[in-house]
């Protein structure tokens, strides 16, 4: 069967990972609240997030990445 060069060639659909998430999107990917992000944080037990701006923070996704895979794995 040959292939009509008049038709465009579908292309497959790629998800791209943001590079700076912010709070709503940390919480709902940890299921952590708000308070307990910064007590980790303050902690030094979860990454810190980054300023975008004069008001804005977000945290880079490449570093909850390694946070999330450096978590023990719950064996119940």
């Amino acid at each position: 069967m040959q292939r009509n060069p008049s038709v465009p060639t579908p292309r497959r659909t790629e998800v791209v990972t943001p590079l700076f998430l912010r709070m709503p999107t940390v919480m709902r990917m940890t299921g952590l609240g708000r308070s307990t992000i910064y007590r980790l944080i303050a902690e030094h037990k979860f990454p810190s997030p980054v300023r975008l701006g004069p008001r804005a923070v977000a945290w880079r996704s490449s570093d909850l990445d390694e946070w999330s895979e450096a978590r023990p794995v719950a064996a119940h």
